[in-house]
């Protein structure tokens, strides 16, 4: 006997929600977006040509899309037609990819993923699954969807601008000594784009004369000595057109550089990194962006992408764009090495007002036995703070000479203060001590603000309660890229442009959280289910215990 199954038989359609299990992914997502305000969708309003789909519908199918790993326009498409979970959020409606994959690089769509993180945020807080007291911040570098061989180097721009500024320099010589063009600068000053067009120009001017020279004379002689004339002037021609159009491409692409040293010519937005995943097993650059986001109890609440591969430059911007666009700061902020340095722990304790837990560099090395018994390194080496003097392993005198300062590439401020010994002449072990020549004495240089936030990065990693509030960081933000990575199989964008890159990595994290709560709820549900269960079985053998004891 089989189950009634009749393709013929009209029946009726009923709400697929019936069809979904109870904690299912979709009610979270459809919880998520539903609490998103109506205004945050006013952007999308227009009032000319045919309706459009509701960019609620839209948020929440792409979501469904990428919490099942999804990321492809073509089969977010298929799903909305396949899937019961896509068919119920989008109640039956089927954008396809063209409608799909505009809405997702839609510049708007950054703000309504903004509002997404805030309420999930809320949520979160009010469900007491996270606390306000600290967030974890990490970066990891994710490959763009660029060709791995289209890189241009600034170094290669900067050299071959310079191998053409003198080859131009030179022909321009040889043309005015000639004489056939005028003088237009000083022979000192290296040629513009400006000065290329005006040689160029005067050029052409030579060429066109004595081309209607030519055209109007009769003489096969004189015809054949103004073609011989002509000779010179159209090749230094042509060799200006094309230093004129090297020039403006370098400018070009010195724009598109600005402060990095690479970038594809895929997605001029990509930046050349180091990746984990080497294809060539020779660590080779790839073109990416790096990823920071900011977690607590693995959920991520925040997130920003930057084109720069170190860390330490991202986290002045980052908390920017928390404390901007997401929300308040909490008390603690918690890093690894990678970010420790002068200006991030100046720029968050005076700027931002808050707590780093961060270590630095050499933190862990200084904590070792063989570095803090090493007689030739300079922190271990006497100092007499009255008399402002440190002492070397020789016990001779290193006094203060001068103050000094130090701009960085990006314009950070370094005050140090620099000591030299009274005399390094025969000293015995000099060359352990230093490298400098025979007849210099040993220099040091103190940055006593870098050494004062070292010794109160140490002093919070050594105190109980933020000592353990650090050590929690490696359980919170590194699982999140796990999941991302591993888990939701998303290691290389699908888009080019830093803003259509952020919109999907938006798509991606919250995709995570998503499952995350999901699965939170889940097994809180199935805890509850067997605690009931369990009381119903206490409560039915309780009489029999009780007749038992009485016995």
């Amino acid at each position: 006997m089989y189950k009634d199954y009749n393709m013929n038989q009209v029946t009726l359609s009923l709400d697929l929600e019936i069809y979904l299990e109870r904690n299912d992914i979709v009610f979270i997502i459809n919880e998520l977006v539903e609490s998103i305000p109506e205004e945050s969708f006013k952007h999308f309003q227009h009032n000319m040509g045919t309706s459009s789909y509701h960019p609620r519908m839209m948020l929440k199918l792409i979501l469904c899309g990428y919490t099942q790993s999804i990321f492809s326009g073509r089969k977010i498409e298929a799903m909305a037609k396949d899937s019961i979970r896509a068919r119920w959020l989008t109640q039956s409606q089927m954008p396809n990819f063209r409608t799909i994959n505009r809405f997702r690089v839609n510049p708007h769509v950054q703000y309504l993923l903004k509002e997404c993180f805030i309420h999930f945020r809320n949520q979160l807080v009010t469900q007491k699954l996270i606390n306000e007291e600290a967030i974890f911040i990490d970066g990891t570098k994710i490959e763009a969807n660029a060709n791995k061989y289209t890189f241009v180097w600034k170094k290669s721009i900067n050299n071959y601008e310079e191998s053409l500024t003198n080859k131009s320099k030179e022909l321009y010589h040889q043309l005015v000594q000639e004489q056939i063009i005028p003088a237009i600068q000083n022979e000192d000053e290296p040629l513009h784009l400006e000065d290329l067009t005006k040689i160029t120009n005067s050029l052409e001017n030579e060429v066109n004369n004595l081309t209607d020279k030519i055209n109007n004379e009769n003489n096969v002689e004189q015809r054949k000595a103004l073609r011989n004339k002509r000779i010179k002037p159209r090749k230094y021609l042509k060799q200006f057109r094309d230093f004129k159009t090297r020039t403006q491409k370098y400018q070009q692409q010195k724009a598109i550089l600005n402060k990095r040293n690479s970038y594809s010519k895929t997605d001029n937005d990509a930046t050349f990194m180091r990746m984990k995943d080497d294809h060539m097993k020779n660590g080779q650059l790839k073109p990416g962006y790096n990823v920071q986001i900011a977690t607590n109890n693995q959920y991520v609440l925040a997130y920003d992408v930057f084109q720069n591969p170190t860390d330490f430059k991202t986290l002045i911007p980052f908390l920017e764009t928390i404390k901007e666009n997401y929300f308040k700061l909490p008390k603690y902020i918690v890093a690894d090495a990678g970010y420790g340095s002068e200006e991030n722990y100046q720029a968050t304790m005076d700027d931002f007002e808050r707590i780093p837990l961060i270590t630095y560099t050499m933190y862990q090395k200084e904590l070792k036995k063989k570095y803090r018994t090493n007689p030739f390194n300079v922190s271990n080496w006497r100092y007499d703070e009255l008399l402002d003097v440190y002492f070397c392993p020789l016990n001779r005198r290193l006094k203060f000479k001068r103050y000094s300062t130090r701009i960085d590439k990006y314009g950070f401020k370094r005050n140090l203060k620099l000591y030299e010994c009274e005399s390094c002449k025969n000293c015995p072990i000099r060359s352990l001590c230093t490298k400098a020549k025979s007849d210099k004495n040993r220099v040091i240089q103190k940055n006593y603000n870098w050494e004062y936030f070292k010794a109160h990065a140490k002093e919070l990693m050594n105190t109980e309660e933020t000592g353990k509030i650090y050590k929690q960081r490696k359980i919170d933000v590194e699982p999140a890229f796990g999941n991302l990575k591993a888990n939701l199989a998303f290691t290389r964008f699908s888009v080019r442009g830093k803003d259509k890159v952020a919109n999907e990595l938006g798509f991606a994290l919250m995709a995570i959280n998503i499952r995350k709560l999901t699965a939170y709820r889940q097994l809180k549900d199935t805890n509850e289910l067997k605690n009931k269960d369990l009381r119903m079985i206490f409560l039915f053998l309780n009489p029999y215990f009780f007749i038992l004891k009485t016995i």
